[in-house]
């Protein structure tokens, strides 16, 4: 920990953090060469446990530091909040609209967005990338904001963030 204390350049700490988030979601997709089929209950205990995560790491990496950044603003800090987190959830939601995508359990030619006649593979990638953007935003975020403070907890937690993530 003390080594990376002396790193403070805020996009190296990004790239590092991104990079071994990177590594674990490739750990986890190469689980396709280990197993033909997984039950069913044991998905859904993975995948409850991933949004959780994930809902953890929306708050407190993302939410509560615009609120308490927000509370310095002649504004109500609940207000800059909440337009970022709705202005954030309808370009999320417009990019699924607009953007050619297939989900994993599609049929042959089901494919969302604009029409394309791209292949499936392609489509896949579209896929996985809008839903890796905000993770690598709340990813960024937490280290920017442990290079702006650098304090040791700023730091744990934005290594937090990135294990949890990850």
């Amino acid at each position: 920990m003390e080594s990376l204390m002396k790193i403070n350049d805020p996009i190296l700490l990004a790239l590092i953090a991104t990079g071994f988030t990177w590594f674990m979601t490739a750990l986890g997709a190469a689980m396709v060469f280990f197993f033909k089929e997984i039950n069913k209950r044991v998905l859904n205990m993975m995948l409850g446990f991933a949004a959780g995560i994930m809902v953890a790491a929306s708050f407190w990496s993302l939410l509560a530091p615009a609120i308490e950044m927000a509370e310095k603003s002649s504004l109500p800090a609940w207000l800059v909040a909440a337009i970022g987190f709705l202005s954030g959830a309808a370009f999320l939601w417009l990019a699924d609209r607009i953007l050619p995508h297939a989900h994993f359990f599609a049929k042959e030619g089901e494919v969302e967005g604009i029409p394309t006649n791209w292949r499936r593979s392609i489509l896949l990638v579209f896929s996985i990338t809008l839903h890796n953007i905000p993770e690598g935003l709340a990813v960024g975020v937490a280290f920017g904001a442990a290079a702006n403070s650098m304090s040791e907890t700023g730091l744990l937690a934005a290594v937090a963030v990135a294990l949890g993530i990850g």
